[in-house]
């Protein structure tokens, strides 16, 4: 955190991290706007929406701290923005991530212009990342916690709003974020941490999505096209998933190895690491760069296909028509078409893009 005296708002959350946040920027001299932010109120009531309590704890941050609290409503652009792309993704197949496209489009765009209409030179956030700033460029680094770094919902940021940017909590752990809080008596300090898409709650994902889509029920069928039970909504099924399938008897669980969109059919295999689970390269799409250029390619580095996962050495290679192969020296259990890949040089995070072909959907692991 290079400049102090300067003008900061912080999105404040409700929970530990962006308490912390705060008072760090605080205790650097920087004067500190907080704002909290809804996004999402299409049928909020008290069983699902936390946002009422997360905003009373946002408050009681504040008066902590004794700095002003805003808040704004983002509801109608998450809308527009982040959540009719996640329908459209989860019509045709796809499992996507909305957290990414939240981050692009609302946390590090929206908010940062409102920020600036306050007259805010940067905007800070409670993730576990960190920003190294270059004479033209910035680069966007993980977190110390590996346990915590959330680059990987970061990579699609702009280079003016990394630049525009604070991360305070980069060099810190988790375990180190709730032992300020607890020595600055902050009321959340041991508040838990959020988990899953943020307007789904604790209700089930396959209702909240049934609201919203239709599905149509079909076969399941092993890979020598035998029929072994019946789903009732590809849209609700995903690569790689056990649970939920309805498939009992003898031997090893059931996996979800294919989706085919065409037939209405689910394919499943039994066992946790059948062959048609894995893949050894995929293609990627709708990339983004954190440089703002695209890296010359070939390119050797490392790559993660799902959150927390550990680095897996990779090739990227042109792809044609904007996209690209990423070729892994070991294959991969799960690739889920929908689901970001992002690309690493050590520390340094590269970009990432959307995952949208594997080897184990268009061979279904036969060959």
């Amino acid at each position: 955190m290079p400049h102090a005296n300067q003008h900061v708002v912080v999105g404040l959350s409700g929970g530990v991290d962006s308490a912390v946040t705060a008072a760090l920027l605080l205790e650097h001299g920087y004067d500190v706007t907080g704002l909290f932010m809804k996004n999402w109120e299409e049928d909020d009531d008290e069983e699902y929406c936390s946002a009422a309590v997360d905003l009373a704890d946002a408050r009681s941050v504040c008066d902590r701290l004794d700095i002003e609290l805003r808040t704004i409503n983002f509801s109608h652009e998450y809308w527009e923005r982040v959540f009719t792309g996640f329908l459209r993704q989860y019509e045709s197949g796809l499992t996507p991530n909305p957290d990414i496209v939240c981050n692009r489009e609302i946390k590090f765009k929206e908010f940062l212009e409102y920020a600036r209409c306050l007259g805010a030179s940067q905007i800070a956030t409670g993730h576990y990342a960190g920003i190294e700033r270059g004479t033209e460029t910035v680069r966007l680094l993980r977190g110390r916690d590996w346990n915590k770094d959330q680059s990987y919902f970061l990579h699609a940021l702009s280079q003016d709003a990394l630049q525009s940017s604070l991360f305070p909590l980069h060099e810190w752990s988790k375990t180190e974020v709730r032992n300020r809080a607890r020595a600055l008596n902050l009321p959340v300090h041991e508040k838990k941490d959020s988990t899953g898409i943020c307007f789904i709650g604790e209700r089930r994902f396959k209702d909240f999505l049934g609201k919203y889509i239709q599905s149509a029920p079909g076969q399941i069928l092993d890979l020598s096209e035998r029929v072994i039970g019946q789903h009732d909504g590809l849209n609700f099924h995903t690569i790689g998933q056990r649970q939920g399938l309805g498939i009992g008897g003898a031997g090893d669980p059931w996996y979800v190895v294919r989706k085919e969109m065409e037939t209405n059919r689910l394919y499943v295999a039994q066992g946790h690491d059948h062959r048609a689970l894995f893949s050894t390269w995929l293609t990627a799409t709708e990339l983004s760069w954190v440089s703002g250029e695209a890296p010359e390619l070939p390119r050797a580095c490392t790559a993660k296909i799902r959150y927390r996962q550990t680095d897996q050495a990779c090739s990227l290679e042109p792809g044609g028509n904007e996209a690209i192969y990423v070729r892994f020296t070991s294959p991969q259990r799960a690739v889920t078409p929908g689901q970001a890949v992002v690309f690493y040089d050590g520390d340094v995070c590269l970009g990432g893009g959307t995952i949208l072909d594997c080897e184990a959907l268009r061979k279904m692991g036969c060959e």
